[in-house]
């Protein structure tokens, strides 16, 4: 962290304007910089002051980074990384905030330069508003940010992005990308799809008789639609393993169901009720719900 002088994050939506609050609002000591491709969020960034510097140019906002964070859609990361690599100077720390992994990390591989080093990192932060007004210089308190590496990871870059993220208030937690991929596609992006799935199962008119329990069932779905067709496009393999999951654990509800086996369905939904009894119990031991 002493190496640290400035942490310039690119993309100014919630997550990298409320990356920039926190260091630019803390006592970390670290120049919080900025870029956008937007002209309009820049001059927003700027007048919100959720930044040290908004810079107009993406490789001049980079030029005297010692961290890079990627805070825009997962795809543009590759075309991201062609552009800034030949302007970071050697040692510096490039991570991101993305949902998925192992494509970042094969793109960064690819396109990054040798003596400028990558590390895979994840705050799990957030909700399904967007843009740089929403920003908020707590948003990663007692969050979970997992940071990812591979055997040629920089042990230091790596245990530099652990503490920079502890210092925004994280609970963080190391795993390989694949392993990351895996369990997000099953706790994260499944859920998503699931709510997508059942909004648009749903008649319109119907809609509007339902009550807070299919508000909040489908939340997530209002979250923006471009970020996750990328992650769901980066991680389609673990997803899709997710749905047939689930449509499996469907239709042994739907079979007992169709049978009026009463005594099966209340098995299944004792389940589901006892599972999500001690994913509470534990979240709440853990300080991650209050």
């Amino acid at each position: 962290m002493k190496n640290l002088r400035q942490v310039t994050v690119i993309g100014l939506g919630l997550l990298g304007s409320s990356v920039t609050l926190a260091v630019a609002g803390g006592s970390l000591g670290i120049k919080a910089a900025a870029y956008s491709h937007r002209a309009s969020t820049r001059r927003k960034a700027r007048k919100l002051g959720v930044a040290d510097v908004v810079y107009d140019d993406i490789r001049q906002s980079v030029a005297e980074a010692d961290m890079v964070i990627l805070a825009t859609p997962i795809c543009t990361f590759e075309e991201t990384f062609k552009t800034i690599g030949p302007g970071l100077k050697k040692g510096c720390i490039v991570t991101d905030v993305g949902s998925t992994k192992v494509l970042i990390h094969k793109w960064a591989k690819k396109n990054l330069p040798k003596g400028v080093h990558f590390v895979g990192s994840h705050p799990i932060a957030g909700s399904e508003q967007r843009g740089v007004d929403f920003g908020r210089d707590d948003l990663f308190h007692n969050a979970i940010c997992i940071v990812t590496g591979e055997k040629n990871t920089n042990p230091k870059a790596a245990a530099t992005v652990k503490k920079f993220w502890s210092s925004l208030g994280c609970k963080v937690s190391t795993m390989t990308p694949q392993v990351h991929d895996k369990i997000l596609a099953n706790v994260s992006h499944l859920p998503h799809a699931m709510a997508a799935a059942l909004l648009n199962a749903s008649d319109t008119q119907q809609l509007k008789w339902c009550g807070k329990g299919f508000i909040d069932t489908t939340r997530i779905a209002s979250s923006p639609a471009n970020i996750w067709a990328d992650i769901f496009y980066t991680n389609s393999e673990n997803i899709c393993k997710g749905i047939d999951a689930a449509i499996n654990r469907l239709n042994k509800l739907k079979k007992a169901i169709e049978m009026k086996d009463k005594k099966q369905i209340e098995k299944l939904l004792e389940l589901a009720r006892d599972k999500r009894a001690k994913l509470i119990q534990y979240k709440v031991s853990k300080k991650e719900l209050m």
